[in-house]
């Protein structure tokens, strides 16, 4: 892949992010973008493309770890630039999408596809400990209900 040329006059995109165990989902805000150019490199991506309107966008981004460059990829969809990233260290949170503690203006978390992994497996077995407790005390009570308080249906 030819390498990518920040252009002189250019802009970021907006960017939105979410972790998941496996994966870094990332979505530039584009819309209609053409000249799509994405090299993804195990500790940075660069996005470069133009608008509508032919306002050149470029985005350089180095990664909080590492991810794998294969099993990685974009998609161009017509409002944003998907990139799904694939962690080399799985089940480790990123706290950020950046290797630079301080955030960029023009990158933000996607809080509606956000979720707390990290803790899935913890509420699970907390949950599966309530159901097992629950079918424990059930167990106790030998006494079956007589549903004689239930009014007889007629068939009229």
């Amino acid at each position: 892949m030819p390498k990518i040329v920040r252009p002189d006059d250019c802009q970021p995109a907006r960017v939105l992010w979410f972790d998941r165990k496996k994966y870094v989902t990332v979505n530039f805000i584009v819309q209609n973008c053409r000249d799509l150019q994405v090299d993804i490199q195990k500790d940075k991506m660069i996005l470069s493309c133009k608008t509508e309107d032919d306002i050149s966008i470029y985005n350089e981004i180095h990664f909080y770890d590492q991810v794998h460059i294969h099993d990685s990829r974009e998609t161009r969809h017509d409002r944003t630039v998907h990139v799904l990233l694939r962690k080399v260290k799985e089940n480790v949170a990123w706290p950020r999408l950046t290797k630079d503690p301080v955030k960029p203006i023009w990158l933000s978390v996607d809080f509606d596809n956000w979720r707390d992994w990290e803790h899935e497996e913890e509420e699970g077995m907390e949950e599966y400990g309530h159901y097992v407790d629950m079918l424990k005390d059930m167990s106790k009570k030998t006494e079956i209900p007589t549903m004689d308080d239930l009014d007889d249906l007629d068939d009229d």
